[in-house]
């Protein structure tokens, strides 16, 4: 949203409700607080679609332009594949034109109570290969580096060893897809709590099957909500599997909303991941602790508190 649209939907709201001059100038002043935050992050945080929606409006191409406007160097979304065509590259314009990176999207369908990849079964890898293919052209069309990769559910009938073998076979026909398109899927770890009974859940297991895989596209993402759930440890896990880490998601714990309103440091974290002269994404992947434009807000102020450090 253009602030001078934002300023003449204001006037008119105020005139509306009687608020006068001394509730636009508050209007104003609160929106020059916002406006002074720009380009003042340390690291590329990537907020995604819906994050300031009450601000911004529905359209996506306005959520993006304001969170360029807050500062935001990066983007994420999940569900990029299932956009239409011409969305995806109404969206890969406005990032261009923004100077705004384009973090993951989720490369393949997700089962998340069926064992696939872990079986070694064909036609689960013939499936995993086909939407990798697909998921190329998406990362094309958007300017995408990344694409994230969850291997499903543990096979029960197997020993890990056997699973294990499996998943990094299929990893490995993907990376050869993946390589010579200059992509990386990043593997995701998740908690036991939120998805109990998946293959990948700790950050040694998927250095692990990187280093199996052997290969410059794949690696890991490493979301910090997950890991502090699943081991905690995060700053020496990060730095045990620095070399394989490509990408960052963010989101505290309790609650998975934006970091100050739960148990995790990160102005800590973000501070270790800075020093190592990280260049990557990190993605907002949390809620909103409060609802509303005043959330909203919130969720800025978290972001410029944490990267204060």
């Amino acid at each position: 949203m253009k602030r001078r649209s934002f300023i003449k939907k204001g006037a008119a709201t105020a005139s509306i409700m009687g608020l006068g001059i001394s509730g636009l100038n508050a209007m104003a002043e609160s929106d020059i607080t916002i406006q002074q935050a720009a380009n003042s992050f340390q690291l590329k945080y990537a907020p995604h679609l819906g994050m300031f929606k009450n601000t911004a409006g529905d359209d996506p191409i306005d959520q993006l332009n304001f969170m360029a406007d807050q500062g935001f160097t990066a983007f994420e979304d999940n569900g990029m594949k299932n956009k239409s065509v011409a969305l995806q590259e109404k969206m890969a314009k406005t990032m261009a034109d923004r100077n705004m990176t384009m973090g993951v999207f989720v490369a393949h369908k997700i089962y998340w109570k069926e064992a696939t990849l872990t079986t070694g079964k064909e036609e689960s890898r013939k499936e995993f290969l086909e939407q990798i293919e697909e998921s190329v052209a998406v990362a094309k069309r958007v300017n995408a580096k990344w694409m994230t990769v969850v291997p499903g559910h543990l096979d029960l009938k197997l020993d890990i060893g056997f699973q294990t073998a499996n998943v990094v076979e299929t990893l490995k026909y993907a990376s050869d897809i993946l390589e010579k398109n200059e992509l990386i899927m990043v593997l995701e770890p998740l908690n036991f709590y939120n998805h109990p009974g998946l293959f990948l859940t700790k950050i040694p297991q998927a250095f692990e099957v990187c280093k199996a895989v052997n290969s410059s596209s794949c690696k890991i993402l490493f979301d910090i909500y997950h890991q502090q759930i699943e081991e905690g440890n995060l700053i020496p896990n990060m730095k045990m599997a620095w070399e394989e880490i490509a990408y960052f998601q963010i989101g505290d714990n309790p609650g998975r909303k934006e970091p100050t309103t739960g148990e995790i440091n990160y102005k800590n974290i973000f501070k270790y991941i800075h020093s190592r002269d990280y260049k990557g994404i990190l993605g907002m992947e949390h809620g909103n602790s409060k609802k509303g434009k005043e959330g909203e807000v919130a969720v800025i102020e978290a972001y410029k508190q944490s990267d204060s450090f």
